[in-house]
This record gives structure tokens, C-alpha cells and sequence, in this order.
């Protein structure tokens, strides 16, 4: 009789994990997606930061400088695949009004540097978190995030993941389309 629940053991194994999945999968087909992970900062001020800048000829990022236009702040790392993928989309958000500032994150600067060389810098503004204070100010735990803050400075979304087509246009031109008014 042991012998015969023993045999049975992996079955159930394998049967409850094919029950997690098909589950994970409903709740994702019902809205219940990981990577619209709320934050506690989203209709709150930004964080104070006042960061130098990565790259000799583009600007520090300052706290200060959010105010007065719709930024898209974005934390990202040259080490990680999804920054990749979302990269070559984040040039088609800045401009008309909309600021695009980046921040590295737990990435070298000469690494970071090196590889905006290489695939193209979309930025406006590029601030070195050297110590990670910001990206623990912003409740950063990975990368890449993306954050979009009113012309008060005030934070209105957050992003974790990279961004997609489908994101861009149905969430972020809606939201920066409001916020320019």
C-alpha cells in the first residue's frame, strides 16, 4: 500500500503544478498581471535627488528639474534584457513638451556609458545613482521601471517591466496627452 502512494506522489506533484498554471493563466486572462505592481508614490511628490550627470554632454538630473514639464523618468541597467527590448521604444516618448530622463541602475557608469553608446541615447537627462539612494527613494527593486511625473513633480504612474506598444498607447500617450493640458 505504501509502495502504491509512493508511485502516486509524482503524479499529484506534477498534477498540482498543472493546476497553478492553468490558474496563473486565468488570473492573467482576467487583468490580474504581476507587472502593474502598485506604488505607494504614484499621486505624491517625487523623491528629492540631485544626480551628476553619466555622459560629459548631457545634463545632471536634479529633483528640480522635473517641474515645469512631463517627465518620464526610466531606471535601467545595460546588463538587463528587458531594458534592451524596451529601449529602442523610449525615443518615441520624449519631445513636444514631454522630458525623457534616465537613471542607471546597480550599473556601472563606464558600463552604462559604454552601452547608450552603442544602441543610442534616448535621454534628455542622464543622473549617476552611485549609492542606489534614489532608486531606494523611488521604491526601485528591479529594472527596468519607468515612472511619469506631472509638471508639479508630482509622480502619476509607475511602470514595472519594460514598456510595450501596447502600453505606450494604450496608458502613457493617454496619460501624457492629459497631462500636457
Amino acid at each position: 500500500m505504501t509502495r502504491r502512494l509512493l508511485f502516486l506522489l509524482p503524479i499529484v506533484v506534477f498534477s498540482a503544478l498543472v493546476g497553478f498554471c492553468a490558474l496563473r493563466l486565468i488570473l492573467v486572462a482576467h487583468g490580474h498581471t504581476p507587472d502593474l505592481i502598485p506604488s505607494v508614490l504614484v499621486n505624491h511628490p517625487a523623491p528629492a535627488f540631485d544626480l551628476p550627470p553619466l555622459l560629459a554632454d548631457t545634463p545632471g538630473l536634479r529633483t528640480d528639474d522635473l517641474k515645469g514639464k512631463v517627465t518620464i523618468l526610466n531606471f535601467f541597467a545595460s546588463t538587463c534584457v528587458p531594458c534592451r527590448a524596451e529601449h529602442p521604444l523610449l525615443a518615441g516618448l520624449k519631445g513636444d513638451g514631454v522630458t525623457l530622463a534616465g537613471i542607471p541602475y546597480k550599473n556601472r557608469s563606464t558600463d552604462a556609458a559604454s552601452w547608450l553608446e552603442n544602441a543610442g541615447d534616448p535621454y534628455d537627462a542622464i543622473g549617476v545613482d552611485a549609492d542606489s539612494r534614489t532608486a531606494i527613494d523611488f521604491g526601485v527593486y528591479g529594472v527596468p521601471e519607468t515612472y511619469v511625473i506631472d509638471r508639479r513633480g508630482t509622480i502619476r504612474f509607475k511602470q514595472t517591466g519594460p514598456l510595450t506598444p501596447e502600453l505606450i498607447r494604450q496608458r502613457l500617450e493617454p496619460l501624457i496627452k492629459e497631462l500636457k493640458k
